[in-house]
């Protein structure tokens, strides 16, 4: 079988390269790691017109190809290793056509490599609106390689791009940009000699970066230290006379082949947006303006299919009941894995919302400027610049944000970042405090149109931001590090959003999120179901020796009652309620019961399955007759104790509370651990993550009970 040619997508951050993959790829796409590091790769399938396929291979966006983070190292790494599984056949460079003096330096790069290249030239509309003339036939010729121009928000050229990939002759006729050999001859000559190495700039590259490269052995690594020592060869000078061959090339090709008409009208619109964005002031208030409607409208918005999926659950519980034997098949069926799902299920419109207001931000450049804003705070608790990206995208997942630290070269920086992003809320934590929420918070609008469950939710991402700050100026003090850091970037122009980017985005985090929470919630279910359908011994036998009397001669509307307390005392009689009842005096003080204690539990392997535990074990609990949905009969259960509500407002906000800073996630555990190479502090940020979700769960319900 003949395979598919490799193509990858290169280029600088910002320059639309991950809308150009969308493009090719739509959604045939998978995300996984690079052999070896925890660095994504992005993969799809594209369809070329002459009927072919061809795998797409998405590199992490570089400014060049001497590295300044894990993610940039992979980019050389990749193209520089013809056994890595990753090598591809064909380099497509991404070239923002607005700037293309800084973006052609990653070409000559590359270009030097030997590989065979397509320039897309991206953003060409936007460089028409600048006054920027580009002659592109002239600009190809200049180079010797084909030129796509491209406006990818818009779809305009990714034709044009399939068919210069089904064309390309995949042989490397682009001219030389520099002169490699001059810079270092007698080591690149040695290297390429000892190596085996064909490319120049392949071996000087392996000079500059050799200490790095994990294809390379420490044998041939301390070779290549030898031989640096022997011809006294210095990096960095190195680097700068080669930086400014690129740059002299680079400017006379654009003598040649661009003009500059004015400046960009875009780029002006944009600064003065931006006298407002960013204000000290005012660019808070807009931005937590902002959060507020997103807030309010995963409240609003959801309502009404969160409700058709519910009812759908509960039908399908019902129907099940009705239609299928009873046995042990069909509880764990319908009482366990079909209850757990439908607990995740219901929070897809909610997660499909958040996610899509994200898009949006991010895709109008908006993100960018509150990543700027927020340095500002950053600074004042002694963080990097560089740690509000990791935070901001905590928002989401803390897994990707605590690997994407890596950027911040200060080692204590790092550190900080990494021990407080889990205090960020993530999406995992969204379906239970959406849960909690409706359960304790009223349904009431505020001024006439805020909803007040929104102004909850809006208050817990707030807290999670604020421990963070917290918590990260006294790790400044406690950690002992000279080393300082700092925040360079790139302020995109304001756009548009692109509504295809937005609903792919969409898609994909709602397939993520239920996939990867499915297979936990399915797994946890069917343990749960186990453990509350089972007991130790001949309780369960006692318990129908003890009702068989009342229940024989009871009549129907007795029966049911005397079921229901069947049911109930079987559970807390069953594994699970015998270990959550061992657990109840340690959490009691907070307000919880031991059903709340056994959801607390199965937290640690994914938050989310707090939802999914709740819905199993009412699901065990109220029978098959019962078909109200999982928040109705939370709503509605009792506490023994005291005859309340279990979920009053004082055991509601206690338990938000406890959820908004516990550290309840096996995969960040894992991640920390990895990232820091220790279990250090991982252990310190479980301990004083636990500590504070406990103090704050009790003095809230000890205030509010």
């Amino acid at each position: 079988m003949e395979r598919n040619l490799k193509v990858a997508l290169v280029g600088n951050p910002n320059t639309g390269k991950s809308t150009i993959f969308n493009a090719l790829t739509g959604l045939n796409q998978k995300v996984g790691n690079f052999p070896g590091i925890t660095v994504d790769k992005k993969t799809g399938i594209s369809k070329l017109p002459n009927g072919k396929t061809v795998d797409v291979i998405d590199l992490p966006g570089t400014y060049s190809l001497y590295p300044k983070s894990a993610d940039e190292s992979i980019v050389f790494e990749v193209l520089s290793d013809k056994t890595n599984s990753s090598f591809p056949d064909l380099v497509v460079i991404v070239a923002d056509a607005t700037n293309l003096k800084r973006n052609l330096l990653l070409y000559t790069q590359i270009a030097d490599l030997k590989i065979p290249v397509i320039i897309a030239l991206n953003m060409m509309d936007q460089a028409e609106k600048s006054n920027i003339e580009i002659n592109v036939d002239a600009f190809s010729k200049k180079l010797n390689v084909p030129v796509v121009p491209l406006s990818a928000r818009k779809g305009q050229g990714i034709n044009k791009l399939k068919e210069a990939i089904s064309h390309s002759t995949l042989l490397a006729l682009q001219l030389p940009t520099i002169n490699v050999a001059d810079i270092a001859p007698a080591l690149i000559a040695e290297i390429q000699q000892e190596l085996n190495v064909e490319n120049q700039y392949a071996a000087l590259q392996i000079a500059h970066q050799h200490e790095h490269l994990k294809y390379l052995s420490q044998e041939k690594s301390d070779r290549v230290e030898e031989l640096e020592q022997k011809h006294g060869f210095h990096s960095q000078k190195a680097q700068a006379k080669e930086t400014i061959e690129r740059y002299n090339f680079i400017n006379e090709i654009l003598a040649d082949t661009v003009k500059y008409k004015s400046v960009a009208l875009e780029e002006n619109i944009s600064n003065k947006i931006d006298h407002v964005l960013t204000h000290k002031i005012w660019g808070f208030v807009i931005f937590f303006a902002i959060m507020m409607f997103v807030f309010n409208a995963i409240f609003s918005w959801a309502e009404y299919p969160m409700e058709l999926i519910e009812n759908l659950f509960a039908w399908i519980g019902e129907v099940g009941h009705e239609k299928l034997p009873e046995g042990l098949f069909t509880s764990l069926l319908l009482d366990g894995i079909v209850a757990g799902l439908g607990g995740i299920v219901v929070f897809i419109p909610q997660i499909a919302i958040l996610f899509a207001f994200i898009a949006i931000l991010e895709d109008t450049g908006y993100m960018s400027r509150v990543t700027f804003m927020m340095d500002r705070l950053m600074r004042k608790v002694g963080l990097n610049g560089k740690s509000v990206v990791p935070m901001i995208g905590g928002l989401a997942c803390a897994v990707p944000s605590i690997m994407a630290a890596r950027n911040i070269e200060s080692w204590k920086d790092r550190m900080i970042t990494i021990m407080v992003t889990p205090l960020i809320s993530c999406s995992a934590r969204l379906p239970v405090y959406t849960l909690l929420i409706s359960l304790v918070v009223p349904d009431e609008k505020v001024f006439g149109f805020l909803s007040m469950q929104a102004l909850v939710l809006m208050a817990l991402y707030l807290i999670g931001f604020i421990a963070a700050f917290l918590i990260a100026w006294v790790m400044k003090v406690i950690i002992k590090a000279k080393d300082r850091g700092y925040f360079v970037m790139e302020m995109p122009v304001y756009r548009m959003p692109r509504w295809n980017n937005v609903l792919l985005t969409m898609y994909d985090k709602s397939k993520t999120f239920v996939l990867q929470a499915g297979k936990v919630i399915i797994a946890i279910s069917i343990i749960l179901w186990v453990m509350a359908t089972f007991a130790p011994g001949d309780r369960f036998e006692k318990i129908d020796e003890k009702y068989a009397t009342e229940l024989a001669n009871a009549d129907d509307e007795a029966k049911e009652h005397i079921e229901v307390l069947i049911s109930t005392e079987k559970l807390e009689n069953s594994y699970i309620g015998l270990l959550g009842h061992a657990i109840e005096p340690v959490i009691r003080p907070l307000g919880y019961d031991w059903k709340i204690g056994i959801g607390l539990i199965t937290s640690f392997a994914a938050r989310e399955a707090f939802v999914g535990t709740m819905a199993t074990i009412y699901s065990v609990d109220g029978g098959e007759e019962d078909t109200s949905t999982i928040r109705e009969r939370m709503a509605a259960s009792i506490n023994p104790n005291t005859g309340m509500p279990v979920y009053t407002l004082a055991t509601g906000v206690s338990l938000m509370l406890f959820y908004a800073f516990a550290m309840q996630c096996m995969s960040t555990v894992a991640i920390v651990q990895r990232e820091t190479k220790s279990w250090k502090w991982p252990l310190i940020q479980i301990g004083y993550m636990t500590l504070m979700a406990y103090v704050c769960g009790l003095i809230a319900y000890q205030l509010l009970k």
